[in-house]
């Protein structure tokens, strides 16, 4: 059990966002976190990350409590890739990667063969190889957000943390994204990530975790907890949650009018 969160209560100072949350997180597993805006996605994922400490219950890191742990064996236990990036260096590809191994540098500690080498399996395993000499700030959103994850692994982290990784993405790279998820987690990585697409879920999630006014409303398999009911609970409208015959996958559509 890489990361085990027991009844939860998260939030800023004396407001509190969220409570009663309990889940785990195993190797190799990826939870997709869904819920609507205003619902505690970003503030329990600052908490899942340390940046927040519980106002109630406890986070445990392999077994240990997360608020015992020092900040840089955090660091390189999780990688975290957010939804944007504002950039304003013209650092390259490469460049942007390598910044993922400084949770195993010590202070003032230049990157080494081995750094270079991890920063070039991470280039590899997102498929960015040829990338590697662009500037960043001039390739396309989507290749600027596998450069984001290629990044996060190279510091080769056991836990992965994506705060809507598909976020203002086209219906490819939405596809290639979630693709490189799926493949993250088969490959022995956790990943737990938020979308606001619940159909993202049936693509990528082993389970998914339905957040609705700060609570856990539902934690299971995608067949099983994204429901038209739930749904309509979460975002106050009628979802149709329909199979695709032969295909192995299941879409989420609006029903208007």
């Amino acid at each position: 059990m890489i990361l085990e969160v027991q009844d939860l209560a998260f939030g800023y100072g004396t407001r509190m966002v969220g409570s009663g949350v309990s889940l785990t997180l195993r190797d190799s597993e990826a939870l997709c976190l869904l819920g609507p805006n205003g619902g505690g996605k970003t503030t329990l994922f600052k908490t899942l990350l340390g940046l927040l400490r519980p106002l109630a219950g406890r986070v445990l890191l392999d077994g240990t409590d997360l608020s015992a742990l020092p900040r840089r064996e955090v660091a390189k236990r999780i990688a975290y890739v957010p939804q944007a990036h504002a950039a304003f260096f013209p650092f390259t590809v490469r460049e942007v990667v390598l910044m993922g191994r400084a949770s195993r540098l010590s202070a003032f500690a230049s990157p080494g063969p081995a750094d270079r080498a991890a920063a070039e399996r991470a280039l590899a395993t997102l498929g960015i190889g040829h990338l590697a000499e662009r500037i960043y700030t001039e390739i396309s959103g989507g290749e600027r957000q596998l450069a984001l994850i290629a990044r996060a692994l190279a510091g080769e982290p056991r836990l992965l943390v994506m705060d809507e990784p598909t976020a203002s993405l086209d219906f490819g790279n939405q596809a290639r994204v979630l693709t490189q998820v799926r493949r993250l987690s088969a490959a022995g990585i956790a990943v737990v990530l938020s979308t606001h697409d619940p159909g993202h879920a049936f693509l990528c999630a082993d389970r998914v975790a339905l957040l609705h006014g700060g609570r856990l409303v539902a934690l299971g398999p995608p067949s099983e907890t994204v429901t038209p009911e739930t749904l309509r609970l979460l975002y106050g409208v009628e979802v149709a949650v329909v199979p695709l015959p032969g295909q192995g996958r299941t879409v989420c559509t609006p029903l208007i009018g």
